[in-house]
């Protein structure tokens, strides 16, 4: 239990003592008072070049829960934080069976790791490879090699996340966001992302973390089974008892389904089995990749060398009168764009960074909202209309993995060309390309309209030598697969949808909590195995 003092100003060169001196002062405590203090949150305003500065959340522990929350009602400008998340409720029936996890992204790590240290003995199937295995996939991959469809750069130990930035950022507000920051800590993960307002692992060091998680899982005596497609399931009394892979049978109590959005053969299972599900709104659109100096510069103007300052990052976005939205995702500061195809004969890309960001481009989607009124109101049908814009992308870059690419200048002009000084940094190589080609009217005039506002926002935006890289369309899932408050299909009574895929997360942070949440739901309904 803590107290929280927020908004104190501090210079980008101030060290953190300073910094918990002023909030001491301002929260009227002395350093005697309290048994321990830090850094709770840090964020840069950078709104004004001429006043660039961090703004800080400082915890005080007191050691004494009535007292703090009695301070904070005095003061509505401090804030008490429980940093103890609640404690699951354990049902003590027998059962039959395990609990099954299909996937081991963020949702279905997490809910693994959460039921393993309750004395639970989850099963974990998972399409594709170890971490380590799964690198060596996907490196073979960009270097000109062949597609592994079961493990690449959507499917495999980590989920997509794992080939990212691994960007921790989230809009939700739980307690369980700071429980997934402080396992990925216990696990090797950097302590600052703890404090930063924009904490991120890096594609680099995040492998070695959901490694040692796996191991974690696998000690407390669950299992985990790589290459193993989830083909079917078998159901009796509305509820599953078998779970059918390509690797043979397995019986079930509870089944948590934490697939990514790239999971397209198991929706269409799923649909099959006439598992409630719905279309979703999503986006499509480019990746654009400019100098990452000129994106420092755009931020910081005059103070964009300046040591004590991060690597610049953005988020911007526009909405017209209609509604529909264009805005910037993933922004992967001194990253590259990545090959990301998980289906043969189609071209995908998505955002990397390692922990340094320290490449010479920055790269970030600029993604258009699509929704039943682009692609239908059939469960899978934002599904299909994701797939034909990624075939029709390997068609229109050579059928060879190259993905379709033009400048800015030449998007806005219609006349696509590659000459910049930028070099892009997309593996399999780029093919010129018109995206009239590639993408409706609708989608290219948004993409248009966005890059005009976004440089009216940001300097770098007008650059037209910035290069576009087609698709980006794995940006969330294109369908919800419907729960009840119970995290319940109401289709079947002991299977948990859950994560991004499910419909239900976007990102690293928030798929992990809804993993965690469905395992104490399932830890409330269902006794460890005996």
């Amino acid at each position: 239990m803590s107290i929280i003092i927020n908004n104190i100003n501090s210079p980008v060169s101030e060290g953190s003592d300073p910094v918990i001196e002023k909030a001491l002062k301002k929260a009227k405590l002395k350093r005697n008072d309290t048994l321990k203090t830090g850094i709770y949150k840090t964020s840069l305003d950078a709104r004004k070049r001429s006043d660039i500065h961090f703004v800080h959340s400082v915890y005080a522990d007191l050691g004494n829960s009535a007292l703090e929350k009695k301070l904070c009602e005095k003061d509505p400008s401090l804030q008490y934080i429980d940093s103890e998340v609640a404690k699951p409720v354990i049902n003590t029936e027998d059962y039959k069976g395990r609990v099954a996890i299909v996937g081991f992204g963020p949702a279905g790590l997490f809910c693994a790791l959460v039921l393993s240290e309750n004395g639970y003995k989850p099963i974990v199937f998972e399409r594709g490879e170890s971490v380590d295995d799964r690198a060596r996939s996907v490196n073979s991959f960009w270097n000109g090699g062949p597609l592994n469809i079961n493990s690449n750069v959507q499917f495999g130990e980590g989920g997509a996340g794992t080939f990212s930035d691994g960007k921790l950022t989230t809009r939700i507000k739980d307690p369980f966001c700071r429980y997934v920051l402080k396992s990925f800590v216990d696990f090797g993960a950097p302590e600052e992302i703890l404090f930063k307002a924009k904490p991120h692992i890096g594609t680099d060091k995040l492998r070695s973390v959901i490694k040692g998680m796996r191991e974690q899982i696998i000690k407390n005596g669950g299992e985990v089974h790589f290459n193993t497609t989830v083909t079917g399931f078998e159901t009796s009394g509305g509820k599953i008892t078998k779970i059918n892979t390509d690797k043979g049978d397995h019986e079930a109590a509870a089944v948590a389904f934490a697939v990514g959005n790239s999971a397209r053969d198991t929706f269409e299972m799923l649909f099959e089995k006439k598992i409630l599900m719905q279309t979703k709104p999503f986006s499509v659109g480019v990746r654009i990749e400019h100098l990452q100096e000129s994106v420092n510069e755009s931020l910081y103007g005059e103070f964009k060398d300046n040591p004590f300052l991060p690597v610049g990052e953005y988020q911007l976005s526009y909405r017209d009168n209609e509604g529909r939205g264009v805005y910037t995702f993933c922004m992967c500061p001194g990253g590259t764009v990545v090959p990301s195809a998980s289906e043969e004969n189609t071209v995908v890309t998505n955002g990397m960074s390692e922990f340094a960001r320290n490449g010479k481009n920055a790269n970030a989607a600029v993604a258009v909202s699509v929704s039943e009124k682009d692609f239908g109101s059939s469960p899978l049908d934002g599904m299909y209309f994701a797939r034909e814009i990624e075939k029709r992308a390997f068609e229109l870059a050579g059928r060879d993995y190259k993905a379709p690419a033009t400048t800015v200048g030449g998007f806005m002009s219609g006349q696509p060309t590659l000459e910049s000084a930028i070099t892009p940094t997309f593996a399999r190589g780029l093919c010129e390309c018109d995206f009239t080609k590639l993408f409706n009217d609708k989608i290219n005039s948004m993409l248009m309209t966005g890059l005009k506002d976004f440089g009216r926002k940001m300097r770098c935006f007008k650059d037209e030598n910035a290069v576009m890289t087609a698709p980006e369309t794995r940006t969330s899932s294109p369908l919800r697969i419907l729960r009840n408050e119970e995290l319940v299909s109401p289709s079947v009574s002991n299977l948990y949808p859950c994560g991004e895929g499910a419909g239900y997360a976007g990102g690293i942070t928030s798929a992990a909590v809804d993993g965690i949440k469905t395992a104490y739901k399932i830890m409330e309904n269902y006794s460890p195995e005996h």
